[in-house]
């Protein structure tokens, strides 16, 4: 009965993927077709380009140009030559394309590049991921049809919204110069209680809390309101220049950098814990960040675990740091616990494999995920409630 059951599954499989595949193979024929001009027009009224089935993808371009190509997520945004990016003419049209295939639950970043110099965002294709951390320009998005934007980044009607309190100005003897911050507090946060609340301080808070990029105060409102998570107080650190904002000093201030970790442990979390009931427990305090911030996040956990006794690590710079695999490799006293995440597509796969083996060796407590995509806050925003629920689980 199994043994039928699986064969009668593998036919249906094999058949709707034929299906797919022979869609795919006839629109293309169709461009090739004096049924050009409408099957284009029909693909752009339907906003079906890029053209996307089953795993297979044909990027579309319509404009006069000596060259057109594509880079994204899917090359490296170049630096993978290996990676076919140049589309090619359709004959008797100005219609340029090129075919690709990806994972059926790939979500990607990408631009067109018109004559070798003008990128441009995809004129026909509406959706676009703010991105490109410590910048947030735009960059056209590409969705796989098993892709599905997680809910939990869009507010629930109704749903008691925490209060925030933004741009609030520190100065940091430690660093030398003003360091602006957010603070949220959930809707239930009351000044006076007694019971303690878990904290997380999170690296290029900014773009953690814009609501095209990391969209994270909604996810917190709404992960409290469905009890998914226990009330937990955030600390949004800006590390863009307060007077100057185009100036962001993430390179420096995220580079495994020790007067930023005495800053945020001897500076910041006193003038926090000072004015806010928030538990000093390390296991109720944590740090996390994307890329540089992923790589500072390990840097604070593991040089400080009695302050930080979790680090989300999202798509870690370990590469820009290598000494921070010696810096982790701390048998004696790991964290209590970790969340790490990376794309596999161009992303940091391979840093992040490697400190999820260090991780293994010295038996710490912690989860791992890996999604097709590359290095987007596309990728980030949808796992944010994973690390929160993980961290701060509703008792």
């Amino acid at each position: 009965m199994k043994k039928t059951a699986l064969l009668l599954f593998l036919i249906t499989a094999w058949t709707c993927q034929g299906q797919d595949y022979q869609l795919f193979t006839q629109t293309i024929q169709k461009l090739y077709s004096t049924d050009a001009e409408s099957t284009w027009s029909k693909l752009l009224a339907e906003h079906n380009i890029p053209f996307v089935v089953a795993d297979s993808v044909a990027f579309l371009y319509r404009g006069e140009a000596k060259s057109v190509q594509w880079m994204g997520d899917f090359n490296g945004w170049g630096s993978n030559r290996n990676f076919k990016t140049s589309g090619t003419r359709i004959p008797s049209t100005n219609i340029w394309m090129l075919k690709c295939s990806f994972p059926a639950d790939a979500r990607l970043d990408y631009k067109i590049v018109v004559d070798q110099s003008n990128w441009i965002l995809d004129p026909a294709n509406p959706k676009y991921q703010l991105t490109g951390v410590g910048g947030g320009s735009p960059n056209s998005e590409l969705r796989m049809p098993h892709w599905k934007e997680d809910p939990i980044a869009n507010l629930i009607e109704a749903v008691p919204r925490g209060r925030m309190l933004n741009d609030l100005l520190i100065n940091s003897s430690t660093m030398g110069y003003q360091i602006t911050y957010s603070i949220y507090l959930p809707a239930s946060f009351k000044a006076q209680s007694t019971e303690k609340y878990p904290i997380i301080y999170v690296t290029d808070g900014y773009e953690y809390m814009h609501e095209r990029m990391g969209n994270m105060i909604t996810i917190l409102d709404n992960l409290i309101y469905l009890k998914k998570i226990k009330p937990v107080i955030a600390v949004f650190i800006d590390n863009r220049e307060p007077v100057n904002r185009a100036n962001n000093r993430r390179m420096q201030e995220l580079a495994m950098n020790d007067r930023y970790l005495k800053f945020v442990t001897e500076e910041l979390l006193p003038e926090v814990e000072g004015q806010y009931p928030v538990s000093t427990k390390a296991e109720d305090r944590a740090i996390l960040g994307t890329s540089m911030g992923g790589l500072t996040a390990a840097y604070f956990a593991f040089s400080k675990p009695d302050v930080f006794g979790l680090a989300g690590i999202q798509s870690p710079a370990f590469w820009f740091k290598p000494e921070i695999y010696t810096v982790c490799d701390k048998p004696e006293k790991p964290p209590v616990k970790i969340f790490m995440t990376t794309g596999v597509i161009n992303d940091t796969q391979e840093g992040a494999a490697k400190m999820k083996a260090l991780l293994n060796k010295n038996t710490c407590t912690y989860q791992y995920e890996e999604v097709n995509q590359g290095h987007s806050w596309g990728n980030w925003r949808d796992l944010i409630d994973d690390i929160l629920i993980y961290f701060f689980p509703a008792e």
